[in-house]
């Protein structure tokens, strides 16, 4: 008994998405992507938003601010879980910002589920719903685009697709010994720390960042494509099958392979990311099959 106490009071608590240092080399990635003219539209859009200054004070790219800023607005839907400024629907509504719909925290937007285990989540209709509002030219495109940054990036995590009907994994318990710090954790937090630790920024994202942009380029697809593809992993390469001291256990060949897909996953997010903001806010369309 004092040891599975002990497991506990070390398992943290359910996890979010990739952490920041994932959105952030999917923003920097699809940054890279984007048209120059895409670029200009994006920053313009979030000088308006309220939490501008907020990004713009801690970002670590003094040569290209626009770029950092980019970056961490992609952080900001996670954020917002702990801001007082807003609230979840089972609490009192707070004072609107500017250009904003509502201030709910939307914390089922970050995921959907599998079918016939539940039917919570709707990061795919979301996706979707934010793309038409960003490409509108109404006042609710400084809500919806760090919105869509953020989104992108959580639908291409396998666990933001489904599970065992364990929350996403956020309920699967694993052992894994390539965390000191945290030797016990829940799936879901083990993949969303893959990208690297969630403080990287600015210089320290350079070198994850050329690995990724080294990757095989995918197909550029759709929602339901980005959707397709998470459920795919999800059922063949995301769960350990070792068994450890009291859990599954993470071996090097499973973190290995964890990694490269991780790696992938994140290419893929920031590469249609840019293309997509290209489509929906760049003057100038590309032809099929370019880039």
């Amino acid at each position: 008994m004092p040891l599975l106490l002990v497991l506990l009071l070390l398992l943290p608590l359910p996890a979010e998405a990739w952490n920041a240092a994932g959105h952030r080399l999917v923003a920097a990635l699809a940054w890279q992507e984007m048209q120059p003219q895409t670029r200009e539209r994006v920053s313009a859009l979030l000088r308006q938003h309220p939490d501008h200054a907020r990004w713009l004070k801690r970002q670590q790219e003094p040569h290209d601010p626009a770029y950092g800023v980019f970056q961490e607005a992609s952080t900001w839907p996670d954020e917002i879980r702990s801001d007082p400024r807003f609230h979840d629907a089972d609490e009192p509504p707070t004072p609107l910002l500017p250009g904003f719909p509502n201030m709910l925290r939307q914390t089922h937007w970050h995921y959907r589920d599998e079918p016939g285990v539940r039917s919570e989540g709707e990061i795919d209709t979301r996706l979707e719903w934010l793309a038409r509002e960003l490409a509108s030219g109404r006042a609710g495109q400084v809500h919806a685009l760090p919105w869509l940054l953020h989104l992108v990036a959580d639908l291409h995590q396998p666990l933001h697709t489904g599970g065992r009907g364990d929350r996403g994994g956020n309920d699967f318990e694993i052992e894994n010994p390539f965390n000191p710090k945290k030797p016990f954790m829940s799936l879901h937090a083990y993949w969303d720390d893959l990208p690297g630790p969630p403080w990287l920024r600015g210089k320290y994202l350079d070198e994850p960042l050329r690995r990724l942009a080294a990757l095989e380029r995918a197909p550029q697809g759709d929602v339901a494509l980005w959707l397709e593809e998470s459920r795919e992993w999800l059922a063949r390469q995301v769960y350990p099958d070792t068994p450890g001291t009291l859990l599954p256990l993470v071996t090097p060949e499973f973190h290995r392979r964890a990694q490269a897909i991780a790696d992938a996953r994140l290419a893929a997010a920031g590469r249609r990311l840019g293309r997509w903001l290209d489509q929906l806010l760049g003057p100038v369309p590309r032809a099929a099959g370019s880039r």
